[in-house]
């Protein structure tokens, strides 16, 4: 005799519910990130057509340099976004490892190359054990983590360097933050390997569905047998691997490793995921979303500053925009909510009729 698995047949309505939910959510994602790429062809045709020196080849060269580090700290703080966290720490991050580099470069002697690698490997063992363990392994709270850490970080950045900036002249640095190579910016190429690179980790790989199922549902992913702990830890060492790149790539553009730099990555960084479509909560977003909001918040701070906008006004109005692209993700989410519930309720009516059993009472459903 065959027996039918009611409790298999009702889960199948809730897994279609949920695919179309998630469906649902990579809609809204793609329509913020097309509004925000609309929003920076309109910004970019204003100033060009009202600064006439705006839209040159070298104010272009000039603009993606300095839109350089924020772009890839802000690759790095997608990945915790999406995963559902935060991290306060990424400018303290940011600074350290300027400092680092300086000193491996200055006071140990060691060539550009050996320098960077130790750079990136101390910045992101730092992410990992400081932050992504305590995270992951003892479910301590993200932000109780990364507020200690950023205080912990900037006694070592002050520490290391006896709050002093030292000059730095190796050619090779040099040529990173100032060269070509094949008649493209060094820092271009830079940008572009990155999110290369952050691109297919997070949409072609299984560590990438890891980070948007755990910023998902946290519980749903730990039942599916996901390494929770382990992808938390990784996250946050890709995050301060991400911000010891921007730190490394503004030593090279100012020729200098200065203790008092970074104060602003942050705000920076989290204003461009947020416009790049990232959602606060977790479970969707795109590092190429991100890529275009650093470039939207980079070409309007530098049209506004052709335009002869003082900068505490560049300021006021990058965040007024970045308040109403929270506003606008709140009412998407919203949206989202409700037609999940909707769906909820009609697959768990359908999950009851399959398996015999009666519908459930209005207030139930409704709950």
């Amino acid at each position: 005799m065959t027996t039918i698995d009611s409790t298999s047949a009702g889960r199948r309505p809730i897994a279609r519910a949920i695919s179309a939910v998630q469906d649902r959510s990579g809609r809204l994602l793609a329509l913020r990130f097309v509004s925000i790429l609309w929003l920076l062809i309109a910004t970019f045709c204003y100033f060009a057509a009202a600064a006439p020196n705006f839209a040159t080849v070298a104010n272009l060269r000039a603009m993606l340099a300095g839109a350089s580090v924020t772009w890839l700290v802000a690759i790095g703080t997608t990945f915790v976004m999406i995963l559902g966290n935060f991290d306060l720490s990424v400018g303290s991050m940011f600074t350290l490892s300027g400092v680092v580099f300086g000193e491996l470069l200055v006071s140990a002697g060691l060539p550009a190359v050996p320098a960077i690698l130790l750079t990136l490997l101390v910045c992101a063992s730092i992410g990992a054990v400081l932050l992504g363990l305590p995270v992951g392994r003892f479910k301590i709270s993200f932000l109780i983590v990364t507020l200690g850490a950023q205080l912990l970080i900037i006694g070592m950045v002050n520490v290391i360097s006896n709050t002093k900036t030292v000059s730095i002249a190796d050619p090779l640095v040099a040529r990173i933050g100032f060269g070509d190579t094949f008649g493209i910016p060094n820092l271009v190429l830079v940008m572009v390997a990155t999110l290369g690179i952050a691109h297919f980790v997070l949409n072609h790989t299984l560590f990438g569905r890891d980070v948007f199922a755990i910023g998902g549902n946290i519980a749903a992913a730990r039942l599916s047998g996901i390494r929770v702990d382990r992808t938390i830890v990784t996250v946050y060492a890709i995050s301060a691997l991400a911000a010891a790149a921007g730190g490394i790539v503004q030593v090279s553009r100012i020729s200098a490793a200065s203790p008092l730099v970074g104060q602003t990555i942050l705000f920076d960084a989290v204003a461009a995921v947020l416009l790049g479509g990232t959602s606060f909560s977790g479970g969707s977003g795109s590092v190429v979303g991100t890529a275009v909001g650093v470039l939207f918040l980079s070409t309007l701070s530098n049209g506004l500053g052709f335009m002869g906008v003082a900068s505490y006004w560049q300021q006021i109005v990058t965040g007024v925009i970045v308040v109403l692209a929270g506003i606008a993700e709140r009412i998407q989410r919203a949206g989202l909510v409700s037609s999940w519930r909707r769906r909820r309720v009609r697959a768990a009516e359908l999950a009851a009729t399959g398996s015999g059993q009666a519908r459930p009472p209005y207030d139930t459903a409704r709950r």
